[in-house]
């Protein structure tokens, strides 16, 4: 008797769990896919690009005076971005602290109580002035070392959850906090206590860029989507690494490069990819046509298992890493299947204003509603 009934109890609850996983897909399903742009432009270029295309801009960037946020000359841009909530009333406009370079004092101002709470009440400040709707911590990086010469220590870890809890405090659950993540296994692996900040925050944006950058020795895929024998850093690797550590999926935002990185003294096996280089030069993508082209001496590539494009120029002996309008189609339909929260990019005003790749992710995600 007590056999049938622990069998009949099992049953309930496989089909329970059953329906509950039915019901959290048809939830992701409904969802709209977060699509985030960070901006460093000025408040006149923002107008040529389709802000409806766009869930978020995120200002880049502000930065710390003493233990404050600091927007400096950003003001008139910022309301400029809150003003496009006119064309657009669902967009959501955040403040980003930081960026490569931009956190010097971080490690130091965040160490403390009387820092962090002094900084998120400055935050609170400016969002209910501005009428923003809430922050991007883009600290690189925690614990770990980043800009060269810039302060870190073990410490910052912790410091960086008790970041986000005085954040979270002083801003109320209606206002967004997300954080840009290096998307190399050091930073995933040592940089953040994963289950109490992703408890606290709304979404992280994984950098999957940059994977090969201004400090790689060997040629590879800057922002590849999936791994390959070469190269373990990718996207995918990325969001496995914090699936496997119980971090839901509809919190985690990839990245795409709206940018070429372009390698010298590379030699021509393998057609450059995984040799021997030293960093040459940053390719805005609506430069391209002038810059990366097979008039320019390029011959184009594509890696089907990285899902990535790359070129390789023979003469002159340089390798481009990039997205392009197929790696940008790709990641957005693998951040729809797989109920990610969304697909962010580096950078707005690298794009074309027409037919770029914010067109291709709005084409990628129109087409899996239909």
């Amino acid at each position: 008797m007590m056999r049938h009934l622990l069998t009949n109890l099992l049953f309930l609850l496989l089909i329970f769990n059953a329906a509950q996983a039915r019901q959290s897909k048809r939830t992701d399903a409904r969802r709209p896919l977060a699509v985030l742009a960070y901006y460093s432009g000025n408040a006149t270029e923002i107008d040529q690009y389709n802000v409806q295309q766009l869930t978020h801009i995120i200002y880049s960037f502000c930065h710390l005076k003493e233990n404050k946020l600091f927007v400096g000359n950003g003001e008139p841009i910022i309301r400029k971005l809150v003003s496009l909530k006119d064309k657009n009333p669902s967009l959501k406009i955040l403040l980003s602290l930081g960026g490569w370079g931009g956190c010097k004092t971080c490690s130091d101002v965040f160490a403390t109580a009387e820092g962090r709470n002094e900084f998120a009440q400055s935050v609170k400040e400016w969002t209910d002035k501005l009428g923003t709707d809430g922050i991007d911590l883009d600290w690189e990086y925690p614990a770990i070392e980043g800009h060269p010469g810039h302060p870190y220590k073990e410490a910052d870890k912790s410091n960086f959850t008790e970041l986000v809890i005085a954040l979270r405090k002083a801003l109320g659950k209606k206002q967004e906090i997300s954080f840009a993540a290096g998307g190399f296994p050091k930073f995933l692996e040592e940089s953040i206590e994963w289950k109490k900040v992703m408890a606290v925050v709304d979404r992280v944006n994984i950098m999957s860029y940059d994977l090969v950058n201004g400090f790689s020795t060997v040629t590879g895929h800057h922002p590849g989507l999936y791994s390959t024998a070469g190269q373990k850093e990718s996207a995918d690797n990325a969001v496995q690494y914090l699936l496997s550590l119980g971090i839901p999926a509809n919190k985690l935002v990839i990245g795409a490069a709206f940018y070429a990185r372009v390698f010298d003294g590379v030699d021509s096996v393998n057609n450059g990819l995984y040799r021997a280089t030293k960093f040459k030069s940053f390719v805005p993508y609506r430069t391209f046509p002038k810059n990366i082209t097979a008039e320019q001496g390029y011959t184009f590539y594509w890696d089907d298992v990285a899902k990535a494009p790359y070129a390789y120029n023979a003469a002159q002996k340089l390798f481009a890493t990039f997205d392009d309008s197929t790696s940008i189609d790709l990641k957005t339909k693998y951040a729809l299947d797989k109920g990610l929260n969304g697909i962010m990019f580096w950078e707005l005003t690298l794009d074309k204003p027409e037919h770029g790749l914010l067109e291709a992710i709005d084409q990628a995600r129109r087409r899996k509603k239909k």
